[in-house]
């Protein structure tokens, strides 16, 4: 649901562009520091509402049912180490990170390349709006299919989806649009896949005592990758091309084979 939700920002942010700017320019500050001042707010009214209502505490919760601390909600340390299964950790993480990056380096750059092919800002805000809804929107889908087919086939599925994904965009005439719209939709519905496969497996193995240190420690690494990925997609675009950029993206996936085949065999075991 908090993913979905994330849809309702995807759509409504763009349409906020213009009267956030007027509200900026009645305030003497620059035009586009408008929709920051909206994401200003709206973080600290989120922030608000978790502290306020957001009782009992799930952490506390999860220990509790656990295990790990006393009906009072205070948390204890446990008795031994409790680290889970570090290979289904390093799994999930690679899927998050690399599903990341290959998302970020093809969305960044398409924008560009869109210009250069004479879209209006329209044209681009349409793209990149439907890639963000495709992105957060199939999680309740997401999410049931990674119960019930497995998180690995879903994984699996995510890749193939981003490899799809590299071959149209490289493929794609410049000039058409709908075949860009197909191309960063697929591009987010595969981040999605990987995203969701991903944060299970890491979930599955890790244990309440060290999960959020674990998920943080992730998320970091998630982050870095992408912004890292930023970067990158626009040295590699400018040196090569958009069409070779998106090739690369697309294959970036494949680095996960080797280990998603160890983990399959494995679990046959």
């Amino acid at each position: 649901m908090a993913m979905v939700a994330t849809t309702i920002g995807a759509v409504a942010g763009p349409n906020l562009v213009e009267p956030m700017g007027r509200v900026a320019e009645s305030l003497g500050i620059p035009t586009l520091a408008g929709p920051f001042l909206l994401a200003a707010v709206a973080y600290a009214g989120a922030g608000v509402v978790l502290f306020l209502l957001l009782r009992p505490d799930p952490y506390l919760l999860a220990r509790e049912i656990a295990g790990l601390a006393p009906a009072g909600g205070t948390a204890t340390p446990t008795d031994g180490p409790a680290t889970g299964h570090p290979a289904g950790v390093r799994l999930g993480a690679a899927i998050m990170i690399l599903t990341q990056i290959t998302m970020v380096s093809i969305m960044t750059m398409t924008p560009l390349h869109m210009q250069a092919h004479h879209h209006s800002i329209g044209a681009v805000g349409l793209v990149i709006g439907l890639h963000v809804g495709a992105m957060w929107l199939p999680s309740l889908v997401t999410g049931r299919l990674v119960d019930t087919v497995g998180r690995l086939p879903v994984a699996i599925a995510g890749g193939t989806v981003l490899l799809a994904t590299g071959a149209l965009a490289a493929l794609a005439p410049g000039d058409s649009l709908v075949l860009l719209v197909v191309a960063l939709m697929l591009l987010g519905l595969g981040w999605n896949l990987g995203l969701v496969s991903g944060t299970a497996m890491v979930v599955d193995a890790t244990v309440p005592d060290n999960r959020p240190q674990v998920q943080g420690t992730i998320d970091v690494f998630v982050a870095v990758a992408g912004a890292a990925a930023g970067l990158a997609s626009g040295a590699l675009m400018s040196a090569v091309s958009y069409q070779a950029l998106a090739v690369v993206g697309g294959l970036i996936p494949l680095v996960l084979l080797p280990l998603m085949l160890r983990s399959a065999l494995t679990a046959r075991r």
